[in-house]
């Protein structure tokens, strides 16, 4: 089902402010070299949850760094009700993901790069996680 405009422009304002509070966090917590981005939001149609796809570069420790944003969960929504109270009624309930697009790409181009290749001989690639 599509989304309608009210769904996609939440999301939307949901990803901006999402995006600059995850990155000031990061930076005052000590983690300059670090860039967290949010790829994606999606709303449900009741506009209860959002489902948020975080990116984070450089990906050594996107785990730990992911396991802390869902520990700071409330703090992170309360920021965000904070920033959208003039925009939104009531801050979703927030879902976190990992975005594993840049590593999946970061895959096919070094299995391009070398003698294999994955066209021919699927197996050469890990499969895609579906979250």
């Amino acid at each position: 089902m599509e989304e309608t405009q009210r769904q996609k422009k939440i999301a939307g304002i949901i990803q901006k402010d999402l995006a600059d509070i995850l990155q000031r966090a990061a930076t005052d917590g000590g983690l300059k070299g670090t860039l967290i981005s949010v790829s994606k939001v999606s709303v449900t149609v009741d506009l209860s949850l959002a489902k948020v796809y975080v990116s984070i570069f450089p990906n050594k420790g996107a785990k730990e760094l992911l396991e802390g944003i869902k520990e700071n969960q409330v703090a992170i929504r309360y920021e965000l009700a904070q920033r959208t109270k003039h925009q939104l009624r009531r801050v979703p309930e927030l879902n976190f993901y990992l975005d594993d697009s840049l590593e999946y790409i970061e895959g096919i181009e070094k299995s391009l790069k070398r003698e294999e290749n994955p066209i021919e001989n699927r197996d050469l690639l890990d499969k895609r996680k579906k979250s």
